[in-house]
């Protein structure tokens, strides 16, 4: 049995799924006659759930007259869409396959909401070797806060100290580090902004670089097995 629990933030992480929520927040501009807005410029809000995307799109804020229905509008073509261009970021394969052949546990710790992260995680192929997959509405608190992580751990059967959390936004390494776990940055998915003032214990530039970094922490563990 794995003595590691290697969990990992989904958008911008794990799963590119930017085109399909740039998408879905270009429609919102449709609707209201608005032409859409470039690719590259909805890209780096994609972790930051339907709030971040509303205000890039449409300058809405959370509060104002037509924020919850466009929110739910947002939402409800994002679920229709969602499938259609989502896949896993190059090398993020490989590096679950490596983790699989050395026997470390690893799930999922997103603020996507269940309803929409775990279709997902089936449609990738992520479900039969994923050992929990926590959401945005799994517990009542959503990151930064460390619950969801804490949450995870205990489901996994793993205390917080055996636990690697990566994440491409800078409240992962905030939620990881308040559950007293080891934090990545995944400067490689959506970051808006350099993660080397996140103060995680390690950043990776590529997925390809995770493994090392995972290898590396695994073998500094005090209780880590020969």
């Amino acid at each position: 049995m794995s003595s590691y629990l290697i969990l990992f933030d989904f958008d911008g992480t794990l799963a590119d799924t930017a085109p399909d929520l740039a998408a879905a927040a270009n429609r919102q501009r449709e609707y209201k006659g608005l032409p859409p807005l470039p690719y590259e410029a909805l890209r780096p809000y994609a972790s930051h759930g339907a709030r971040g995307l509303l205000k890039a799109a449409l300058d809405l804020d959370p509060g104002t007259d037509t924020y919850e229905h466009t929110r739910a509008q947002f939402l409800q073509d994002y679920a229709q869409g969602m499938l259609d261009q989502a896949c896993l970021f190059p090398g993020v394969q490989a590096l679950l396959d490596q983790l699989n052949q050395a026997d470390m546990a690893w799930g999922i710790v997103t603020n996507k909401v269940e309803y929409l992260a775990l279709p997902m995680v089936q449609h990738l192929g992520l479900q039969a070797h994923c050992r929990v997959t926590v959401g945005g509405d799994t517990t009542p608190h959503t990151k930064p806060h460390p619950e969801p992580l804490l949450h995870a751990a205990r489901q996994a059967g793993f205390a917080p100290s055996q636990c690697l959390y990566a994440g491409d936004d800078e409240r992962d390494i905030l939620a990881g580090k308040a559950a007293g776990m080891a934090t990545v940055a995944a400067a490689y998915g959506y970051c808006s902004d350099d993660p080397a003032g996140w103060a995680a214990d390690a950043i990776a530039r590529q997925p390809a670089d995770l493994w090392p970094i995972i290898q590396r922490w695994a073998e500094a563990q005090p209780n880590r097995q020969p």
